[in-house]
């Protein structure tokens, strides 16, 4: 028997079916999956300092389990002296367990460990079902060694789900268990 991650036996046993409840489901494949989750983080300012760059790819490296591909500019900025097919950022694609590993450790782990955190934005849905969360610091992650942090950096976490609409992502999410915040009501002028 081969290792199964425990969110995702816990999406089978437990929030499959009840999204099925919940969003009025007939057939089981219907039910929104977590496809992908994209780590990414840009690191423009590596075009006047390599170091940074050296230092993302072994961040979500230590962070992802994963090492990252680097993404390439596409075309000529004169005004960030900036060439063709120079590096500015890094990326990693997490796909099944450890996907789901990742999941569980931005969840236990990483958020609670945010400075003044309250939950994370519901705002972060593109229409099509997919969320991204941008992590101001990698410091959050506990295999980030303090010592040997260069310059504290931010990157971006996108999860890509096979939910059509923001509000059956949204039912996903919040029953793998992530910490979003309430929306706050809306300031009227009296």
């Amino acid at each position: 028997m081969s290792y199964v991650p425990n969110l995702y036996r816990r999406y089978r046993e437990t929030v499959a079916p009840a999204l099925m409840k919940e969003l009025g489901y007939k057939n089981p494949m219907q039910v929104p999956r977590l496809l992908k989750i994209i780590v990414s983080r840009g690191v423009g300012a590596s075009v006047s300092d390599k170091k940074l760059l050296e230092q993302a790819v072994s961040d979500l490296a230590l962070i992802t389990g994963q090492k990252p591909i680097i993404a390439l500019s596409r075309k000529d900025v004169a005004g960030f002296k900036l060439r063709k097919r120079m590096p500015i950022g890094v990326k990693v694609t997490l796909r099944g367990v450890r996907m789901y590993e990742f999941l569980e450790r931005l969840i236990h782990v990483a958020l609670p460990r945010t400075r003044d955190f309250r939950g994370i934005s519901p705002t972060g849905f593109d229409g099509r079902g997919n969320y991204t969360l941008g992590i101001r610091e990698q410091l959050i992650f506990p295999e980030i060694d303090i010592d040997k942090v260069y310059k504290i950096a931010g990157m971006d976490v996108t999860f890509v789900t096979s939910a059509k609409t923001d509000k059956e992502a949204l039912a996903l999410l919040k029953a793998f268990g992530m910490p979003f915040r309430e929306a706050e009501p809306t300031k009227t002028k009296a």
